[in-house]
């Protein structure tokens, strides 16, 4: 059995689980204390890190380098597209949502809000959580943009950058993080996204002490 280690509100960990669900591919998710960097996990990876994906005799780490080497293997259906501007444009849609995205506002408002609790590390910092609140704006502002002149954030068809944008929306969705009247394109993008079979797992998440918003898992939020 193919298994992943993973946290359920890590967005890095959501977006191999939505491309693992949608190149149909069976796995037992293992929640894993990550923080506690026990000796098996080190093991499994040094950098202490979630995911990590066994798999066809592999154990992988990183989620982008797991989401290519699932393209490589398993290439339909195609996550990337096939000319290499258009692979380029998708590539600099994912560090975006993992990267600028994450430091901005993932780290602010999710790591604040939920990460300091389960790892008993406090209370969250105001401040962080005043900016991530503020810089939510100009992404969503931004996706709206993009959205405006394709059918998908990277092009016109469904990719890889869909489902890091919505690893990381899910998570912000999920604690209340994620004003959906702010752009009517960026609402319906996601509700086309979240009403996909890939999507399931994720809205069925519970994690103890948050339990989920009302709307969290309506296909008609």
């Amino acid at each position: 059995m193919n298994r992943l280690y993973h946290a359920p509100l890590s967005p890095f960990c959501r977006k191999v689980r939505l491309v693992l669900a949608e190149k149909k591919v069976e796995i037992e998710l293992v929640e894993e204390r990550y923080w506690e960097q026990n000796t098996d996990f080190m093991q499994r990876n040094p950098a202490g890190k979630v995911p990590i994906l066994k798999i066809d005799s592999q154990t992988l780490s990183e989620s982008q380098a797991i989401c290519e080497y699932l393209e490589e293997v398993i290439p339909e259906p195609a996550l990337l597209p096939k000319k290499p501007e258009d692979r380029a444009e998708v590539r600099r849609l994912v560090f975006w949502f993992d990267d600028k995205f994450h430091q901005e506002v993932t780290s602010k408002l999710l790591y604040e809000r939920v990460n300091k609790k389960i790892m008993g590390q406090g209370y969250p910092e105001s401040r962080n959580v005043k900016l991530g609140a503020q810089k939510i704006k100009y992404h969503i502002d931004y996706m709206g943009w993009l959205l405006d002149q394709r059918r998908w954030l990277g092009g016109d068809q469904l990719s890889l950058a869909d489902f890091t944008a919505a690893a990381h929306f899910s998570c912000l969705d999920y604690i209340r993080d994620v004003d959906w009247n702010r752009n009517a394109n960026v609402k319906d993008w996601y509700a086309k996204i979240k009403s996909r079979p890939a999507f399931r797992s994720i809205l069925a998440d519970q994690v103890p002490g948050f339990p989920q918003p009302s709307h969290y898992s309506d296909l008609d939020f």
